[in-house]
């Protein structure tokens, strides 16, 4: 098939979009064009790049980016149009108007990411935008010929017959292919990998590794929400532990959670994390790492004994059950084999790219 998948907001390395769906989706042997803000267009690992441009003003991006993407994604012709961002919804419309078939790819539950928008700066706003994404989400429906979403609870949230899952698991041969750099670290190291923001708990982390002090280092990957926040964190006491290493490729981050000890993932329980179920968890598993996790009765539930949880908001708690893996090299096997098996048996994107397939072979049916 010839498949066209679009993202205005994502960057060209996203796991996702580009790592998992599109070079996936490439590998089995179709022609796959993914329109993305980039620099140029050109050819990667078998995708054909067409640039959009790179707007730093969001209004604008919102209002100008969905027309660049719908005139090129004319020009493309092709069998399947894939999308993946809430602001692309119109142009969804238009195109299964034309008489396309359209995916509409739902990686979080958006309505109710508008609770949590800093840049909607009183209640008034998020509850407007929280409706207005509701209502253009319930419209929507109509126009998609499936609605691919990235988590279960995703799906109770959109409660349609068009509903498929397939989740951000753990891409098992990229991990295990993945070169361990050449760096040595005279002390544990602890982990963290994704976005450095507010709401993902790195204050506290920073905070935590204060209370451990030179019993362990911790290596932060990713990029800022902001210079400001990056300035605030390098002022805690904490910040001696931290080595900031900046933002890599994907196979580099691999590499260097394998050269890791201990992996954390502690979310603040604001309303769309309760629920999220991030692909970091199953990919430091992979890695064969010990988890710290947040404290969610979801996250409970799906990772049950295979790593072991604290307090988000409490640095303290943090600290309490990293130190517990430091003290206990048993422990700290024994969960990383139990995670690694998870992984294995449950959660890897070799097995859950077989459901994309299946979804592609429906509508080449069609």
């Amino acid at each position: 098939m010839k498949i066209c998948q679009i993202s205005t907001v994502h960057p060209l390395n996203d796991n996702r979009v580009f790592h998992k769906e599109c070079k996936t989706l490439a590998r089995a042997g179709h022609s796959v064009t993914l329109i993305i803000t980039h620099e140029q267009n050109e050819v990667i690992d078998g995708v054909r790049i067409v640039a959009l441009i790179k707007r730093k003003n969001r209004l604008r991006r919102m209002l100008l980016a969905p027309l660049q993407a719908l005139r090129y994604a004319f020009r493309e012709k092709a069998d399947v149009y894939h999308f993946h961002d809430p602001e692309l919804i119109p142009v969804c419309m238009v195109l299964k108007m034309a008489g396309k078939k359209v995916i509409y790819d739902v990686h979080e539950n958006t309505a109710q990411q508008m609770l949590n928008k800093k840049y909607l700066d009183n209640k008034l706003k998020k509850k407007l935008a929280f409706g207005l994404v509701r209502f253009a989400e319930s419209l929507s429906k109509l126009f998609f010929d499936v609605i691919i979403v990235a988590r279960p609870d995703i799906a109770e949230h959109w409660n349609c017959s068009k509903v498929r899952t397939v989740i951000n698991a753990a891409v098992l041969k990229t991990i295990d292919e993945a070169p361990v750099p050449k760096i040595t670290a005279d002390k544990p190291v602890v982990v963290y990998a994704g976005g450095l923001t507010d709401i993902r708990g790195i204050r506290q982390l920073i905070q935590a590794m204060e209370i451990i002090g030179d019993r362990a280092e911790l290596w932060l990957i990713g990029g800022w929400q902001s210079e400001d926040f990056r300035k605030e964190c390098e002022q805690l006491s904490g910040w001696k532990q931290v080595k900031y290493l900046g933002y890599m490729t994907v196979e580099q981050v691999f590499g260097y959670m394998k050269k890791s000890d201990i992996a954390v993932v502690t979310f603040l329980p604001v309303p769309n994390h309760l629920t999220t179920l991030p692909n970091k968890p199953f990919e430091y598993m992979a890695c064969h790492l010990p988890v710290v996790m947040s404290d969610f009765d979801y996250w409970k539930e799906i990772f049950g004994d295979n790593v072991l949880f604290s307090n988000p908001g409490s640095p303290q708690e943090v600290a309490s059950q990293i130190d517990k893996l430091l003290g206990d090299s048993d422990l700290r096997k024994t969960l990383s084999g139990k995670g690694r098996k998870l992984v294995e048996e449950k959660y890897s994107w070799e097995a859950e790219s077989e459901k994309l397939f299946e979804i592609y072979n429906a509508l080449a049916k069609k």
